[in-house]
């Protein structure tokens, strides 16, 4: 049973990170620039650090449960945000998006990301009261998630191919070129769209595709709305500098994928074992709770989730440096 967090202390969490959120978008419009790896560095760092300083809090205001169930779902958040980079980077280089306004992009997808997975959390919690088979389908989606990472070659990116924006294409005016920032500019008198438009309609719909994936990962850790909210604005949070401080190493983690997957596919198996631990379907054992199934503390899941970030970046990292020697002994 977890001590209750006081409602000072959740409500002020959520102003500050609010706040903390609306400044660096008041950054990016106000001072839009390519940071530098130095800039971006400290801004992860000082993210990181704020993340653990609030695990700490919740150690202290609440109970080694629920600090190491925001870890766990921070780190899970984190990961799957991270395979969010990924899509980001195709879609701007799909576009061709000048690195000035990068950040812009950026900032606005993960403005949309918090707020898709603040509609799914609420969804969520609100399924999880109602229904506890509800785990059956958040196990079983994962598990497919989770093959579906592992076998299927690397995305392509193809937005043009999305349906919504060949149907904007077709039924609206868009401008060849970026003007800045704009959505719409003028050309000859004629009112355009801009491409950034569609940049920004490709970063929205894959956001939804990636809050269906993470808000029954975190779920499958805590179901504490409080945590699943908080663990989620951290793990946005420091994204737009970690994409510039990566530069371009992020398309060449081979592996990183597979450490994703693992991920998913542990929580999945996790999710399904507390829906037979708590199980109410009457055609699964008469309606009653299988006991033999076990149920996963939050220290195994921490291990495993940590375990398959680090040695997947590991595994990418030694083929960056095996691809390279024998790139340079063939040259």
């Amino acid at each position: 049973m977890h001590t209750a967090l006081p409602l000072w202390f959740e409500i002020g969490s959520l102003v500050v990170l609010l706040l903390i959120l609306a400044g660096d978008l008041l950054l990016v419009v106000k001072r839009p620039h390519i940071p530098s790896m130095r800039e971006s560095s400290l801004w992860v760092g000082f993210y990181v650090a704020l993340a653990l300083i609030f695990a700490l809090l919740m150690f202290v205001m609440g109970d080694p449960n629920q600090g190491s169930e925001f870890v766990a779902g921070w780190l899970t958040e984190y990961s799957l945000s991270i395979d969010n980079l990924f899509v980001f980077v195709i879609v701007m280089g799909r576009f061709a998006v000048p690195r000035t306004y990068q950040q812009e992009v950026l900032m606005v997808g993960i403005v949309i990301a918090l707020i898709l997975r603040g509609v799914f959390i609420l969804a969520g919690a609100g399924l999880i009261a109602s229904f506890s088979w509800i785990f059956y389908l958040f196990g079983a989606f994962l598990l497919y998630t989770a093959v579906k990472q592992a076998l299927e070659g690397d995305d392509d990116g193809d937005s043009e191919d999305n349906l919504l924006i060949r149907l904007l294409r077709k039924r609206i005016r868009i401008s060849p070129s970026f003007d800045g920032s704009k959505i719409r500019t003028t050309i000859d008198g004629r009112k355009y769209f801009t491409p950034m438009l569609i940049v920004f309609l490709a970063i929205g719909s894959t956001d939804v595709l990636f809050a269906l994936d993470s808000i029954p990962a975190i779920f499958g850790i805590t179901q504490s709305p409080f945590i699943v909210f908080t663990a989620n604005i951290f793990a946005l949070m420091g994204l737009r500098q970690l994409y510039f401080m990566l530069g371009g190493l992020l398309d060449r983690l081979a592996y990183l994928k597979y450490g994703i997957a693992v991920i998913l596919a542990f929580i999945g198996v996790k999710l399904v074992f507390h829906a037979m631990h708590d199980n109410e379907l009457p055609f699964i054992n008469g309606g009653h709770g299988i006991e033999w199934a076990p149920e996963i503390t939050t220290g195994m899941s921490l291990i495993v989730i940590i375990a398959a970030m680090a040695v997947s970046t590991l595994a990418s990292l030694i083929k960056m440096r095996i691809d390279g020697r024998r790139g340079a002994n063939q040259g």
